[in-house]
């Protein structure tokens, strides 16, 4: 479903505010996938799973893969979905079903592109989630509103090159702000 919603954050970044207290995004940057009047969906992109790697994943589903899958990790990519496989990923992008998040990401949860990764066919760049982040209508409206989140277009460093612990500072240093300058307390003008 393409967004035609006029305060679409699809293809932003979500880079949580030192003050945001919830557990599941403290210090979080979030690649938002699609954002509707419906709600919206992301990806965190700096939380990793610390006892699962992708050869887990392949082999719960039956899916053949070289000794490289040992080494992919899994992301928790957010508190919905959370038994849901998500790969974030650069080109290419003719899988079964691909969303195109910008002209350079998409977000596809289909089995071709899994076995691709497994045998070392896949995109060059990827990113595999377990779960992903859900707003109902107008809730990060809200919180944007209560300054919990700075938001910025996506693009490809943090979600492949930066390592994993530090996106959230590398990612406020790519758009311009030192992460030590920001306070915890909301402001409203």
């Amino acid at each position: 479903m393409p967004s035609l919603y006029a305060g679409s954050l699809k293809g932003h970044f979500l880079v949580a505010m030192p003050g945001l207290s919830d557990p599941n995004f403290s210090q979080t940057v979030t690649c938002i996938c699609e954002h509707t009047e419906q709600g919206a969906m992301g990806i965190v992109i700096n939380r990793l799973h610390t006892d699962l790697h992708a050869m887990d994943i392949f082999q719960e589903l039956s899916i053949e893969a070289g000794r490289h899958a040992e080494a992919i990790p899994i992301h928790e990519g957010g508190p919905v979905h959370r038994g849901e496989l998500f790969i974030l990923h650069g080109w290419p992008f003719e899988w079964e079903a691909s969303l195109m998040v910008t002209p350079s990401v998409a977000l596809t949860n289909t089995r071709d592109v899994l076995q691709a990764i497994a045998t070392g066919r896949g995109p060059t760049a990827f990113m595999i989630s377990l779960g992903c982040a859900g707003w109902g209508p107008g809730q990060l409206e809200a919180e944007l509103k209560e300054n919990a989140w700075l938001t910025h277009p996506v693009f490809a460093d943090p979600l492949f090159v930066f390592p994993v612990a530090k996106r959230w500072e590398e990612t406020l240093r790519r758009i311009g702000i030192d992460p030590a300058m920001l306070s915890g307390t909301a402001g409203h003008a």
